[in-house]
């Protein structure tokens, strides 16, 4: 195969694959064996086989070829030059009207940071396990900034480590402000930014104890906390409205189509398996436990090759239904691009798996959500036990406290806070029912719809009980200041 042709490879090309490259050496065949990232048209990267040795191939085609290998090339001669460990470049080019290429030595057993960090991030907070990655990452971090460079796409995938060793990677992000010198403060704060945005915000208050471990490496600036605090909000908010971009679109996480009769979104790593759901969601709905039928809504528990799901059908009752829903978004929309919301920030709920609108020449119609299922007891039939005793478990009125703090703090309402939509999961409170769910841009409009959730989840229980006394003197009232 020659390398242009990758460019109408799609996203899944058939492997192994064979590309007939060339260096100084003369032509000679890279064998691609797998692929770790593909930008359909225009990056393929995987490991393969090149003069008989393992090498990681970053390949570039397609009309923007030319501009990413010459910023590749400029990132990787650059981490190289400033004596920064990063793999070995083997071999390189650029032919036009073909694209570019980039062989790296291939790292055998390498493991990225951010792998590490899942085996470790359901620990305590902190916890030496967690401390360990992140402070071998903010070390690198640092070594970066003293030489005057930094990573644009700074994550913890873009570090990994070997035998006890850490490589920087991906040159395309790497840039320079004076190569040798270190960055200057601003940079420095925008940059630490970036890598602390991407967290979780329960680690927020450990921000400063962290930061030691970057001051090790690099302890040319003060950092103040509030103004490194700025632009890791900056980030966070940037980041989650490209995520929310990116549920209604293809892309690497999505696998998004749009047409006059039709909206479909799926999680990417779940599209073999949620097709045929969407294909049957109504059978599938017929023969699962129905936990709501009729009226808006359908909602019903499905099995589906071993695996059990929700499937919420949006319905449409009737012509003058139809005339409210057909030209807005559907509430299913809604719940989805919720539903990946709360995900993203780390706030419990079932994982929204796919979507489906039908439409009729783009005029809206029925639609469908799938998602996880939560096999918990909702809060109702949790704290019955303790109406009268007000006895609930310490570590779930925490995880309820955990859980109003998270949604003061990003100002999320529910819009429909019922004991029912609350269930209790891997030590939990995770939300369902997202229809109404609203994130507020201002405190002026959070403030009346966080009262309204509060006073509709009191509602769950007597005013009399000392389990409502027990939960009223716990929750938040006065949030003025959120």
């Amino acid at each position: 195969m020659r390398l242009s042709e990758l460019k109408h490879a799609g996203r899944n090309p058939g492997l192994p694959l064979s590309i007939s490259l060339a260096d100084a050496a003369g032509p000679a065949n890279l064998q691609l064996l797998s692929l770790l990232r593909v930008l359909p048209g225009q990056r393929y990267v995987g490991a393969g086989v090149w003069r008989g040795r393992p090498v990681l191939a970053k390949l570039l085609v397609g009309a923007k070829a030319s501009r990413h290998f010459q910023r590749e090339l400029n990132g990787v001669r650059l981490l190289a030059d400033q004596g920064l460990t990063t793999p070995l470049l083997l071999a390189d080019g650029l032919k036009e009207g073909e694209g570019g290429w980039l062989l790296f030595d291939f790292l055998e057993d390498a493991e990225s940071l951010g792998d590490a960090w899942k085996q470790v991030e359901s620990l305590p907070m902190l916890a030496d396990e967690q401390s360990a990655v992140l402070a071998a990452a903010l070390g690198a971090i640092g070594q970066m900034h003293r030489k005057g460079l930094w990573q644009e796409d700074l994550h913890l995938d873009n570090l990994l480590r070997q035998r006890g060793r850490l490589y920087l990677i991906d040159g395309a992000g790497i840039c320079a402000e004076t190569p040798g010198q270190p960055l200057s403060r601003q940079k420095v704060l925008e940059n630490l930014g970036v890598f602390f945005a991407q967290l979780p915000k329960s680690l927020e208050p450990f921000t400063e104890e962290l930061l030691v471990y970057y001051l090790l490496s690099n302890g040319e600036h003060a950092l103040p906390m509030e103004a490194l605090q700025k632009q890791i909000n900056k980030v966070r908010a940037w980041r989650l409205k490209d995520f929310l971009i990116k549920v209604g679109r293809e892309c690497t996480l999505f696998s998004v189509q749009r047409g006059a009769f039709a909206l479909r979104a799926i999680r990417r790593e779940e599209e073999a398996a949620m097709l045929p759901v969407l294909e049957q969601a109504d059978e599938l709905l017929d023969r699962g436990h129905l936990y709501k039928t009729g009226g808006a809504a359908s909602v019903g528990k499905v099995q589906v090759e071993g695996r059990t799901l929700v499937i919420k059908r949006y319905n449409i009752k009737g012509f003058a239904h139809w005339l409210k829903r057909f030209w807005r978004p559907s509430r299913a929309w809604h719940s989805w691009r919720e539903g990946n919301r709360l995900a993203f920030l780390g706030i419990a709920t079932p994982k929204p798996l796919a979507l489906l609108e039908k439409r009729f020449f783009w005029l809206r119609s029925r639609a469908y959500l799938v998602t996880e299922y939560l096999p918990g007891p909702d809060i109702i039939e949790r704290f019955a036990p303790y109406v009268d005793s007000g006895d609930a478990p310490e570590a779930e009125l925490l995880a309820l406290d955990h859980l109003f703090a998270e949604l003061i703090s990003e100002r999320i309402s529910h819009g429909d806070f019922k004991g029912h939509n609350l269930f209790w999961h891997h030590d939990r409170w995770a939300l369902i029912d997202l229809d109404s769910m609203c994130q507020h841009g201002s405190p002026g409009s959070f403030a009346p719809a966080y009262a309204r959730d509060r006073a509709r989840f009191m509602r769950n229980w007597p005013e009399s009980s000392a389990l409502y006394q027990i939960i009223d003197q716990r929750l938040p009232k006065d949030i003025s200041r959120v």
